[in-house]
């Protein structure tokens, strides 16, 4: 009777296959899919005759890793107080990086925000209402992420959006990743776009768009994304970025050297900060079911990691683009005790801004590659 009582929400219709252009509260390009580089190229060749003054080429990619995004949040602070951190043409993130990422992109004006997120969240600032799991089955999830949208309207509002428009309108772009389960494809978001476009319900939806990137499958709730096409709305299911991909710099279609490689201009350099190890931290691992399926899925999202940074390092090979990873090292000792652990992250908040502040010594290479 309990069981019944929890039926899932309903939702409006998916989008038909196929279904060609649709909008999203009427901004055109609001978004683009993973898949396909055309619109997005256009978009890049767009920004650049925005730009005044030239900026860089710099480009920086923050991964997912939950609580593991205080690596790169501290790490990105230190630099910023060494006093050579670049300003970046593009910032892409994904799940914990799609946090970051607003506040990376500004610059350090917003280090403050970096560092508040991820030292002084705690968990019921995260999540709440854990469900046991036989009652889960007729929820979206095991745990209510109200908690994280109300953190998440706290830190980006409309002074934030706003100063986020005005650095697309100079020609940067931030982009932000979700997972479209109704498609199984990536969606890239154009957070600068969608600023900038002066719609009432702008915010609204950055702020959907970036709960959706952080929203793990089974343990958070999905987002429910609306979308018209042919003047009928449909709604989309989106969740974390991570589900297809931990860390994205662009699609390889569009050969980004190519566009970035200007006269007089810096060679084009990404940044990719992985917001966890190269491979989990060994561990005696019980003989029961939820811990042998837990730790399995924990390997296979480091595995797939490790292959995101592959594809990224071959692409930005083929095209000309400098390779530098930055990543959590073996002398992180920081015992881990649960999830949102505020201690925990408080320690690698401040390994990552020792690592940052110091000088970083960027990999060249993905793990396992010989430098």
């Amino acid at each position: 009777m309990g069981l019944a009582g929890c039926g899932a929400n309903a939702r409006l219709n998916a989008l038909p296959s196929g279904s060609g252009v649709v909008s999203f509260v009427r901004i055109d390009n609001a978004r683009f899919d993973g898949d396909d580089g055309e619109a997005l190229k256009q978009e890049i060749w767009e920004s650049l005759t925005r730009e005044w003054p030239r900026l860089s080429n710099n480009l920086l990619a923050l991964s997912g890793g939950q609580e593991d995004g205080a690596f790169g949040a501290g790490l990105l602070v230190g630099w910023s107080q060494r006093g050579d951190r670049p300003t970046f043409k593009i910032v892409t993130g994904t799940s914990t990086g799609a946090l970051a990422a607003p506040f990376a992109f500004l610059g350090r004006e917003y280090d403050w925000a970096l560092q508040k997120i991820y030292t002084q969240t705690r968990p019921n600032d995260v999540i709440a209402g854990t469900r046991f799991l036989l009652s889960a089955v007729n929820n979206e999830a095991l745990m209510d992420n109200g908690p994280l949208a109300q953190s998440i309207n706290k830190y980006l509002d409309m002074r934030i959006l706003d100063r986020i428009a005005k650095e697309y309108e100079k020609g940067r772009l931030l982009l932000i990743s979700t997972t479209n389960l109704d498609t199984g494809k990536l969606a890239i978001w154009n957070i600068g776009a969608i600023a900038a476009s002066g719609h009432p319900r702008r915010l609204e939806l950055v702020r959907k768009v970036v709960l959706a990137s952080a929203a793990v499958p089974g343990l958070f709730p999905p987002v429910m994304i609306d979308v018209v096409l042919d003047k009928t709305k449909h709604q989309e299911m989106h969740v974390d970025g991570g589900t297809i991909s931990q860390v994205f710099l662009y699609p390889p279609s569009l050969q980004l050297g190519n566009i970035l490689r200007r006269e007089n201009a810096d060679p084009p350099r990404a940044y990719i900060i992985r917001n966890g190890r190269a491979s989990p931290t060994p561990e005696n691992v019980e003989r029961k079911t939820l811990a042998i399926a837990g730790r399995a899925i924990e390997t296979m999202i480091a595995s797939n990691g490790v292959g995101d940074l592959y594809r990224i390092y071959t692409t930005a090979q083929r095209d000309g683009i400098d390779f530098n990873l930055a990543l959590i090292g073996e002398d992180f000792k920081q015992p881990y005790s649960g999830p949102f652990d505020s201690a925990y992250m408080a320690k690698l908040f401040d390994y990552g801004w020792h690592k940052g502040r110091a000088g970083y010594a960027w990999q060249k290479v993905p793990p396992g590659l010989a430098n």
